[in-house]
């Protein structure tokens, strides 16, 4: 089988493989689509936390099974997609139903190799069912599945205000699940076609960019002088993450989404007059990708807005820089395998 690895830093090789063979509790994927994140794109900078080279990418994916053993209620030939986070099933976190920060955590494309291959064998326990959505939509389930898991973690309320910082894949979908729980939502970004995609395609009344120079001002005429009950930072950019206490109300919940390599670095006077909460969100549970596929079937999410770019495995390699390049208005590339 065709499989595309990134061998170092900005070095991608195509290669022939092995097709899996299929091993007890597993099951083997026909991959048709392969969703482009954010963690590809830094694997391929060379600015991913917890990532060693050579690696095979790709874990927003979704194919056709193919094989399976001890997959209950699955059938050879169906749609699915799958929960791309491998836990132990032991350790704390798992013991505590937190299998999304498993302290052995493998997800899948960061550390073990991930979908950019025909097949891909997985854990048969991590199987979604397709559940009617078309190809694209099920290799949307995973990105939009962070958002929804940071807006859970957020306990965000109905009438709230929430601030979500940086409009990429991962922002817009929290920005969709804060809407589904009725939250006000506010963007806030430095790409201004970002924000219009923002009011323009996801209905987000309130839009701004972080380049201006009267951001606190803005928020503070959006909320009544309130400020934003929660934050939630999709950015992973350091700079971003260390101004957002000064966007936060009073008793505010900040939530990290975004990952970066660096310190927190927080004024601990105005953190602490706030009595801030501060969380991380690593990953999504089952519960937030069945809130997902639950919510794209009655039409409340419609991911393919987010599709802007198409191409077919082959391509991927000349293609994959060029995403990089914010002069091109990448939301997300969607990579088709052959039919």
């Amino acid at each position: 089988m065709k499989t595309l690895t990134c061998i170092t830093p900005g070095t991608f090789e195509y290669s022939e493989t092995q097709k899996p063979k299929l091993q007890k509790d597993h099951a083997i994927i026909k991959i048709k689509r392969i969703g482009i994140c954010g963690t590809d794109l830094h694997a391929y900078e060379g600015t991913q936390p917890f990532f060693n080279y050579p690696r095979v990418l790709g874990h927003e994916l979704s194919g056709e099974l193919a094989e399976a053993d001890g997959a209950v209620n699955f059938k050879i030939g169906e749609a699915v997609t799958f929960i791309p986070y491998f836990n132990c099933g032991e350790c704390i976190a798992c013991r505590m139903n937190k299998p999304n920060c498993c302290v052995k955590m493998q997800v899948c494309g960061v550390h073990v190799d991930g979908g950019m291959h025909e097949y891909l064998q997985v854990p048969s326990k991590t199987l979604l069912h397709g559940e009617g959505l078309s190809y694209d939509e099920l290799a949307l389930v995973e990105p939009l599945a962070i958002g929804a898991h940071g807006v859970r973690r957020a306990t965000v309320q109905a009438g709230e205000f929430v601030l979500v910082i940086g409009a990429g894949p991962i922002g817009l979908g929290t920005m969709e699940f804060a809407r589904i729980a009725g939250a006000k939502v506010i963007a806030l970004d430095i790409n201004d076609s970002r924000l219009t995609f923002c009011k323009e395609r996801l209905g987000v009344s309130h839009v701004i960019n972080a380049l201006s120079a009267d951001v606190t001002e803005q928020l503070s005429e959006i909320t009544n002088g309130d400020m934003p009950t929660v934050v939630i930072d999709a950015t992973g950019n350091q700079k971003a993450i260390n101004n957002a206490i000064n966007y936060m109300a009073h008793g505010a919940r900040f939530v990290l989404i975004g990952l970066q390599k660096g310190d927190l670095i927080f004024n601990h006077p105005e953190f602490h007059k706030r009595e801030s909460t501060l969380m991380s969100s690593r990953n999504a549970t089952i519960e937030d990708f069945e809130h997902v596929i639950s919510s794209m079937q009655k039409g409340l999410v419609k991911p393919t807005n987010y599709i802007t770019h198409q191409v077919n495995f082959d391509e991927v390699k000349d293609e994959f820089e060029s995403w990089l390049d914010p002069k091109n208005g990448v939301i997300k590339a969607m990579v088709k395998m052959e039919e």
